[in-house]
């Protein structure tokens, strides 16, 4: 099996499963579009940081499905780790939480 650039176990986080689903890059190593646009079920995605190395990699264009699934726990992790985001802005679909070095 590959190795992998960290060890850190990336999680799909689906506003649809109040458990995160721990996933795996199909080259063992990082991400890439075409796994993300599947993963997600988007066409766009945006990164967003939550510290030095872990990132939220999210539906760029989620607010504007309908219907939009308000993702409670993306949203959670974001407010605590970035506080200017708290009242301002939410994460709508499927977002993946991983390690900033498993998405190249």
């Amino acid at each position: 099996m590959p190795t992998t650039a960290t060890t850190y176990q990336p999680h799909l986080l689906d506003p649809h499963s109040a458990e995160p689903q721990p996933v795996a890059p199909a080259n063992g190593r990082s991400f890439r579009l075409a796994e993300l646009y599947q993963l997600l079920d988007c066409q766009t995605v945006d990164v967003v940081r939550l510290t030095d190395e872990l990132i939220l990699i999210i539906d760029d264009e989620g607010k504007f499905r309908e219907p939009a699934y308000l993702n409670l726990l993306a949203t959670y992790l974001w407010h605590q780790y970035q506080p200017a985001a708290r009242g301002v802005d939410c994460i709508v679909g499927k977002a993946l939480l991983c390690h900033d070095k498993q998405f190249r």
